[in-house]
């Protein structure tokens, strides 16, 4: 029976914003200060009145546009009502039937042939609930919950159901999530729940009559890393599948119902919670406290005019420059910052390909060590870029540019002074020696020091030349290995003919 796995996203991200979306209270991730970001508003006191937060709904406008969507020229705020402990007021402010944005999407690069559509169904803007503390010993401890996070302004993003794997499904969260970060809308950490996901998963089968089959979709709760939305997703897909042979159930059929499961990833199980709810459970209605919100089209030219350049604009931009797919994806996934500081290298060394392969080799591997992003870095794009610059022009060679580097690094992490790059070049010794008069007395010494060597090259051994050429680049550390190459086969040559 072919079968085929049905993904849809609905994925929540936190925005980047000082104070929470309807209050005054900070923003900012607290685990250590349970319940002190609080106050009558976010914790849903009687007569407390929510103001929305100008900057929550302009980030969220640019997020839209940067997915497509089309934005609605007016939008209102609705309850969700449902009882859980971390909801203080017993209603959560989201939106319904009016969304600020909808109709948008998101390409994904494919294996082999164009790329993927992915529609996106909505995105609106809501308040987040608050965190249960549960004690995980095993011991029956108490559960505590912490409303520093209830309030905080959150983006919540609905894709149509068009992802086919679990794989695709986690390249489309990573887009996202690049796409987020170049926007600067949030910081998408997943670890501290800046950046959430839950899937809904069914699979189709076509029958040997030609009908279709569906299983239930079940939806799998607050996954909250890119590996787990794939292994989630993997192991819900086989689960289905397991429970389809076994039992035969459908959607729509007798024991079809939707149904709502959570992940434990130590396990790498989902695990039965609820039946999944309708919007009717949820008994939606206008918020009377918060007015409708209505943009003018000025506004959003004004905003649209703001954003930066997007993720896959960048990719394309960079491969016509000159990258390969790979390099420039390499570059582009590492975030806005070290896009902009590759770009500020390869503009002032002149060659594209070159600033790739140290950026992405040596630069990264630094960041990678030291555990620091590109803004602290401490070679700046300008002296770097003069560095390669001196490799190009043959002023030093790709060896002699290491020692460079290594030694930049180094003095910057001991505060030295270190941006004059040909003054250090000089002061290393390291300018490169292509001929001339040093290089030949250098080549004619090392030639009379070892006879046997030069003999067998003579006779036709070419090994004998490597330890030749060592010599010479020992005596020489600033001289091209070509150069003395092609040098020493010149002079071991005339020898012979004379």
């Amino acid at each position: 029976m072919d079968t085929t796995i049905v993904v849809g996203l609905e994925v929540h991200v936190q925005l980047r914003t000082r104070t929470k979306i309807f209050c005054g209270c900070l923003n900012r991730f607290n685990p250590e200060e349970p319940n002190t970001q609080t106050c009558p508003v976010c914790l849903g006191l009687p007569g407390a009145l929510p103001v929305m937060n100008e900057e929550a709904f302009r980030l969220a406008l640019a997020a839209a546009m940067a997915l497509n969507c089309q934005i609605a020229p007016k939008t209102k705020w609705d309850r969700k009502q449902y009882y859980y402990p971390d909801l203080p007021k017993g209603y959560q402010i989201s939106q319904y039937d009016l969304p600020f944005s909808h109709s948008g999407w998101v390409d994904l690069a494919a294996d082999d042939g164009p790329p993927r559509r992915v529609r996106i169904r909505r995105v609106h803007l809501e308040e987040d609930a608050g965190k249960n503390l549960h004690d995980e010993s095993g011991r029956g401890g108490e559960s505590r919950v912490d409303l520093n996070r209830a309030g905080t302004p959150l983006l919540e993003i609905v894709t149509e159901p068009d992802l086919r794997s679990a794989g695709e499904a986690r390249r489309f969260l990573e887009e996202l999530h690049l796409l987020l970060t170049y926007l600067d809308v949030s910081d998408c950490n997943m670890q501290e729940g800046s950046l959430r996901c839950d899937a809904n998963v069914n699979l189709r089968m076509a029958r040997p009559d030609g009908t279709i089959a569906a299983t239930p979709i079940v939806e799998v709760k607050n996954l909250n890393s890119f590996k787990g939305v794939e292994a989630a997703i993997e192991f819900e897909a086989t689960r289905q599948a397991d429970e389809f042979r076994r039992t035969g159930i459908t959607l729509g059929g007798p024991g079809g119902e939707k149904q709502t499961r959570g992940y434990n990833a130590e396990r790498g199980v989902t695990f039965p919670q609820r039946g999944k709810e309708e919007a009717s459970d949820y008994r939606y209605f206008p918020d009377p406290d918060l007015v409708p919100v209505t943009v003018s089209a000025e506004r959003l030219e004004a905003i649209r005019g703001s954003l930066c350049e997007l993720p896959q604009a960048r990719r394309e931009r960079f491969r016509e420059l000159g990258l390969s797919a790979y390099d420039a994806d390499v570059v582009i996934s590492q975030g806005r910052s070290f896009a902009d500081y590759f770009e500020a290298v390869a503009r002032q060394c002149g060659d594209v390909k070159q600033a790739s392969n140290w950026v992405t080799q040596e630069v990264l591997r630094e960041l990678n060590e030291r555990r620091i992003a590109i803004d602290q870095f401490p070679v700046d794009a300008a002296t770097l870029g003069t560095l390669l610059a001196q490799i190009r022009n043959g002023t030093i060679t790709t060896a002699s540019g290491r020692i460079v580097f290594a030694e930049l690094l180094q003095r910057r992490k001991q505060q030295q002074p270190a941006d004059d790059v040909e003054a250090l070049i000089d002061e290393l010794g390291l300018r490169a020696i292509g001929g001339g008069e040093q290089l030949d007395a250098v080549l004619e010494q090392v030639i009379a020091a070892n006879a046997r060597a030069a003999a067998d090259f003579r006779a036709g051994k070419q090994q004998a030349l490597g330890p030749l050429i060592g010599q010479v680049m020992k005596q020489l550390q600033g001289a091209d290995p070509k150069a003395v190459r092609e040098r020493l086969i010149a002079r071991l040559k005339e020898r012979t003919e004379g």
